[in-house]
């Protein structure tokens, strides 16, 4: 039995499970019909947040992330029909092929209207400090700042709150407490790069950005066939419930050619919650359910964020466990953390994977936003 729901707003699973895969071209290796949770998850930590099938061994590290330019065309295995194929999305009229999602002088953007303009230089390019080791923050973060599960979703956060994580990043007090994770590292050296200027921009460019929803939360026993892609996500390949989700959640593109492959930002995600996570996290989060406090005293009234505190409704369960969990492994430090230790400190795994599952769920209620200026 499962419950779907996208915000406050239920539907029917069956619409949804009846609904054909759509899958792009992208290389993945086959994720077993069993739960990946075959670990102690108040021991080892929410693997599932990382995507990953077994805790990191001595010696595990990551691989870098290649800093350098030069990759924008042509690479030795590609499919020369394939990267230059021209590809559309859903409700866009722009036109892009894979060779554009690899320039690093112009970010494709398949809504330009979705979100202020101009667009900072920082967000399109990358910081002119890091010259040829620049990234464009939507390499990543995606054209609206709604990012995907593996990374930040910055878009409608307070300007503090993003402008006090990059500080901590250039400061070294945030990390991961996964040794395999990459990006981690490479936005420390990204922020350690920025100008104040540019923090300044990006930071109040993303808080007028609005925040729609964006995770379709389905509460289950049973998930859909998955793939683990080779770079830690999953990716699902089946129709009918058949992988028990024992504890874990599930987050995986809802249409993998355009939220995955063509990287739209409208595209959004699926997550799947165990059965009773809804119920228990709504009651953790309203009112503390006697282990904590609830999370409308620091994140705002709606859960969209105040100050240095970021807004949590409707964003990546899997982005949000990976926080909690690194608060509490001390890899990630500052001001926010400070005054978030004594509230997590008696939160089990299963209490914040249900925290997290409801707040996915919970409906996003933008504020005012600069309205986007129409391109000619």
């Amino acid at each position: 039995m499962s419950r779907l729901r996208f915000g406050f707003l239920c539907v029917a699973c069956a619409a949804f499970l009846a609904a054909a895969v759509v899958r792009g071209p992208i290389q993945a290796q086959e994720l077993e019909h069993e739960p990946p949770a075959t670990y102690d998850q108040e021991e080892v930590g929410p693997l599932w947040a990382w995507a990953q099938r077994a805790p990191a061994e001595p010696g595990d590290t990551y691989n870098p992330q290649n800093p350098e330019r030069g990759s924008e065309g042509m690479r030795p295995n590609d499919d020369e029909a394939e990267v230059t194929k021209v590809w559309t999305v859903t409700g866009s009229d722009q036109q892009f092929t894979r060779l554009d999602f690899r320039s690093h002088t112009s970010y494709p953007e398949w809504f330009p209207n979705d979100y202020p303009q101009p667009m900072p230089s920082v967000n399109m390019v990358g910081s002119e400090s890091l010259g040829n080791t620049a990234r464009a923050c939507s390499l990543c973060h995606l054209a609206n700042g709604k990012g995907r599960p593996e990374n930040a979703p910055p878009g409608g956060q307070p300007a503090a709150y993003t402008i006090q994580q990059l500080n901590d990043m250039r400061n070294d007090l945030r990390n991961t407490s996964d040794p395999r994770k990459s990006n981690p590292h490479t936005m420390v050296r990204l922020a350690k790069g920025m100008s104040e200027q540019e923090m300044q921009e990006i930071a109040e460019w993303y808080e007028a950005t609005p925040w729609t929803p964006w995770i379709r939360v389905i509460e289950t026993d049973m998930a859909p066939a998955m793939h683990l892609e080779v770079g830690n996500m999953f990716i699902t390949v089946g129709v009918e419930p058949e992988l028990p989700l024992n504890g874990i959640i599930i987050e995986t593109p809802e249409n993998e050619l355009e939220s995955n492959y063509l990287r739209s930002p409208r595209s959004g995600w699926n997550a799947y919650v165990p059965m009773g996570s809804l119920a228990a996290g709504e009651e953790l989060v309203t009112t503390g359910g006697g282990k904590t406090v609830a999370c409308n005293i620091c994140h705002g009234a709606d859960l969209m964020g105040v100050g240095i505190m970021p807004g949590i409704a409707g964003r990546s369960p899997s982005y949000m466990m990976r926080q909690l969990w690194d608060m509490k492994m001390e890899t990630r430090k500052g001001p926010n953390v400070a005054l978030m230790m004594p509230i997590i400190e008696d939160l089990t795994v299963e209490d914040m994977t249900n925290i997290v599952a409801y707040l996915a769920s919970v409906m996003p209620l933008p504020g005012p936003v600069a309205p986007p200026t129409p391109r000619p």
